[in-house]
């Protein structure tokens, strides 16, 4: 049977939105205040825009049920409400990141970062200690383990909510004992065999995050039929494994991985379709900060100074209903989707 994919289109937003689906004539994306008009109809081979009313009304049981997902309300998601976006702040206890590589590597500096980062806004606090910029090498377990458990350990104590961006199972393991809140797998639970089992046994909440290929070699000509419902496709089976493994649905939300084993244009491809995610069922995480195709459209080389993109990429996730957002620059990114938010999704009747 040909498979068939929903990407809600035509998006409008607060009072509009409301008078739309009280007609009829829009549906709403999982449950929040981004509404939807239209839906493009997808298959492999083609490619087709209908109204929301005749999307709606359809009888086709594949129709219906992907536009269930699209449309239900999504639980919290640890303890976090996913009706508006939530500011995921970014701790790289490493000395090479590809942005802030070095800058939060010592415990001191990076537990000082964690408190700023939830003091401008974050809601999220993701620690990683190896990084997995494109041409990186593999952290053994134990260090890696030195560098991200002081720093989760102090900023947990504190009552901060703490996700730990790791691949390795016997670093979620550790670190969800020193009080790690989420799993930030850019693996999807691939890396190691005894990960889904792991996962499974915390019973955390869970982000799986695609990639095509190891961080090593993953941006040497990286090749798609169709990045974005590859992508789909790809995580789709990722919440299978999960679930199968006995994690629950409800713990798990999805990262389409920008940067990951993607060129430029496959980056763009996936922002400029990323309603299609929600047809998954699941929160959606957008990690884009400061990243390379920023640059490129930028003209701006050093990812330090990418901020102003990075924000504007962070409007445009919010736009298209993604619950969470990852950020270098939180203070930044707060400011100006609460903005965005007053202007775009506020209810005034």
């Amino acid at each position: 049977m040909t498979k068939l994919y929903l990407r809600p289109q035509g998006l409008v937003y607060a009072n509009e939105a409301l008078h739309l689906v009280k007609a009829g004539l829009a549906g709403r994306l999982a449950g929040g205040f981004v509404g939807f008009t239209a839906v493009e109809v997808i298959t492999r081979d083609r490619r087709e825009w209908r109204s929301y009313a005749d999307i709606a009304a359809s009888r086709d049981a594949a129709v219906r049920e992907v536009l269930s997902r699209i449309e239900m309300a999504r639980g919290d998601f640890a303890g976090l409400s996913m009706a508006s976006p939530v500011i995921m702040g970014i701790i790289n206890v490493t000395p090479d990141s590809f942005s802030d590589g070095g800058q939060a590597s010592e415990h001191e500096t990076a537990i000082a970062q964690g408190r700023r980062l939830w003091a401008q806004g974050a809601r999220i606090l993701d620690v990683g200690g190896e990084s997995t910029r494109p041409g990186s090498d593999l952290v053994p377990g134990a260090e890696e383990l030195a560098r991200v458990l002081p720093v989760i350990s102090a900023l947990a104590g504190e009552g901060f909510r703490l996700s730990v961006d790791t691949r390795k199972p016997e670093v979620m393991q550790a670190a969800a004992k020193a009080g790690a809140a989420i799993l930030n797998d850019v693996s999807a639970l691939g890396f190691s065999p005894e990960s889904p089992r792991v996962a499974a046994g915390l019973q955390l909440p869970l982000v799986l995050m695609h990639a095509q290929g190891d961080p090593k070699t993953m941006q040497v000509n990286p090749v798609y039929e169709d990045v974005a419902l590859d992508v789909y496709d790809a995580l789709e089976g990722f919440i299978a494994r999960a679930v199968g493994a006995g994690v629950p649905r409800s713990h798990l939300a999805i990262d389409p991985g920008i940067g990951f084993g993607k060129s430029f244009n496959h980056n763009l491809e996936v922002l400029n379709q990323l309603t299609l995610y929600h047809g998954l069922g699941v929160p959606l995480l957008l990690g884009a900060s400061r990243k390379a195709f920023i640059g490129a459209i930028t003209g701006e080389s050093q990812a330090g100074l990418r901020m102003a993109g990075s924000v504007g990429v962070a409007i445009a996730a919010a736009a298209q209903g993604a619950q969470i957002i990852r950020v270098h620059d939180v203070r930044e990114s707060v400011q100006a989707l609460a903005t965005w938010m007053a202007v775009n999704a506020r209810v005034t009747i």
